[in-house]
């Protein structure tokens, strides 16, 4: 349990307890649950998309869906904390800087943000905003809470299977204790958390898997491994990717 929270304090603005404990070990051991963290974030996100999009009608008020979709992604950028997001931007200044493995590494952990990073944040926000226009309103608590579990499973998936690309940092701790039973820990959540939604959650796993082995044997290629903010931004890919998938499952079953 303390290593649930230990996660959902890191990878979220939700708090269940004050958790001060933050040793190497408990952060790599919170991996496993990875993504019941984003079942925790994406039940808050179904929770209220379903409020505005079916309660609010019946008090006389309907949000155009433009602003729907905004107000939703903001808050799914609220309760999720940031901390992907600014992995994302690092990631972008980093790897499309066209500079040599080690610059790229300097630009990653440098705290500004440059053009790459800014121009690729704001493409993911705009084709997030997109997606969750394009699914039909019916569809969007679930698709919240399958692209935030399956974006922190690839989480899971790139620290269990992908070398770190630097002697330390703080995603070097999370593979501390991962290993295979972290991997098969973190599938099992999977699996029973996104069991009910049927073949839906099928297309958007293999999607999600397959989608992440893609993006972390290309940085590896480019950096020799991943690093944190590598994680974050797979964890936003694969976001977007199940938000992608889940408007052609919902538009043309």
């Amino acid at each position: 349990m303390q290593s649930f929270l230990t996660g959902l304090q890191f990878l979220s603005r939700i708090r269940i307890v004050r958790q001060n404990d933050w040793s190497n070990e408990r952060f790599s051991r919170s991996v496993r649950y990875f993504p019941l963290v984003g079942a925790s974030v994406g039940a808050v996100m179904a929770l209220v998309s379903y409020l505005l999009i079916f309660v609010l009608p019946f008090v006389g008020v309907t949000i155009p869906t433009a602003a729907l979709s905004a107000i939703l992604l903001a808050l799914w950028l609220y309760f999720g904390g940031g901390l992907t997001c600014d992995g994302f931007m690092d990631t972008m200044d980093g790897v499309f800087s066209g500079r040599d493995r080690e610059k790229m590494l300097v630009i990653m952990k440098d705290s500004r943000v440059g053009a790459n990073g800014v121009v690729g944040f704001v493409m993911l926000a705009l084709l997030k905003w997109a997606m969750l226009m394009s699914i039909p309103h019916a569809y969007i608590p679930m698709a919240f809470f399958m692209a935030a579990v399956l974006g922190k499973l690839a989480m899971v998936i790139a620290i269990v299977r992908f070398p770190y690309a630097r002697p330390d940092g703080i995603g070097k701790m999370f593979q501390l204790c991962a290993n295979n039973t972290t991997l098969f820990v973190a599938a099992g959540c999977t699996v029973v958390c996104l069991l009910p939604f049927g073949i839906s959650s099928l297309i958007c796993g293999i999607g999600a898997v397959c989608g992440t082995l893609c993006l972390g044997r290309y940085v590896t290629r480019v950096l020799g491994g991943l690093t944190g903010d590598v994680y974050g931004a797979i964890n936003e890919t694969i976001e977007l990717m199940v938000l992608i998938l889940l408007v052609f499952i919902t538009n043309y079953r």
